[in-house]
């Protein structure tokens, strides 16, 4: 398996895990809460069979990357994926972040510009700022995040369960667009997570990313589902075009927040459009 170093917690390594597969230009996905780097299973192979090098990885506390107690917050988790890309000495690379994934897109190229990087995708993602203030009132107020952080205190393995059900739209969508194999699949994935990173995570989605996007000077995707009820599209992927100059949006009808599964061909199509321009 292969692992990258980010840190220390007392005698034990801090290693993320990931994979590196084909050839060409890089392009580096970042997967959501609560999974991993393998919920970009239907996207790997269409990149590589479009001529991509790809990356993915498990953010530290998920999948196969060390579980620490600490470092569930947006600069640490934006340095992690500056270890990884300056340790595979990635340039030219795109940076794809679905869902909370969006944030590292965001606070990397907020922090460290676009030196190793020349395109941005958002995909269903938590920017711009998801926390409901005096200057945000388009944002979710903050109860509802006190909510699911007791939830996954009193029962984590049920919370996650609920959460699936929003995630996929099941009560539309199983057994059309999604299975309850693959829903299994996902609650797998999640349970296995760092009990500590789940909970902790839930406080760094309250980020505000703003200034991060009015950073960024390269290409930028938006991909989000109109049918979005974990990140509404309203909310989240109809309003960075306000803060990065040029931004795109694509809208998929129908497509729920984990649309990258339930709408993979059309996620696919407009990824691999935005990719290939000025090839």
């Amino acid at each position: 398996m292969n692992y990258i170093n980010v840190g220390k917690e007392n005698s034990c390594n801090i290693d993320l895990y990931y994979e590196d597969h084909g050839a060409g230009k890089p392009v580096v996905l970042i997967h959501g809460w609560p999974l991993s780097g393998a919920s970009w299973e239907k996207q790997v192979p269409a990149l590589i069979d479009a001529g991509y090098r790809v990356i993915t990885y498990d953010r530290r506390g998920f999948g196969n990357s060390s579980k620490p107690l600490s470092g569930y917050d947006y600069n640490t988790l934006a340095e992690d994926l500056h270890k990884l890309m300056s340790k595979l000495d990635l340039r030219d690379a795109i940076l794809v972040g679905f869902s909370m994934g969006g944030g590292e897109v965001a606070r990397y190229l907020g922090v460290h510009r676009s030196e190793r990087v020349s395109k941005a995708v958002f995909m269903a993602a938590i920017t711009p700022f998801l926390l409901k203030t005096a200057d945000n009132p388009e944002g979710v107020d903050g109860q509802v995040f006190d909510g699911i952080k007791q939830a996954i205190v009193a029962d984590r393995p049920a919370l996650l369960s609920g959460f699936l059900e929003k995630f996929y739209n099941l009560d539309e969508l199983r057994g059309e667009r999604i299975s309850d194999e693959a829903v299994r699949l996902s609650w797998n994935i999640a349970a296995q997570a760092s009990p500590q990173g789940t909970l902790d995570c839930v406080s760094a989605w309250l980020t505000d990313f703003r200034e991060d996007l009015k950073r960024i000077d390269i290409p930028t995707l938006v991909i989000h589902g109109d049918a979005d009820r974990t990140l509404p599209l309203a909310a989240t992927g109809e309003r960075i075009s306000q803060f990065v100059r040029g931004s795109r949006l694509v809208k998929v009808a129908g497509g729920p927040h984990g649309l990258n599964w339930t709408h993979a061909e059309a996620v696919n199509r407009a990824l691999l459009e935005f990719l290939g321009q000025g090839r």
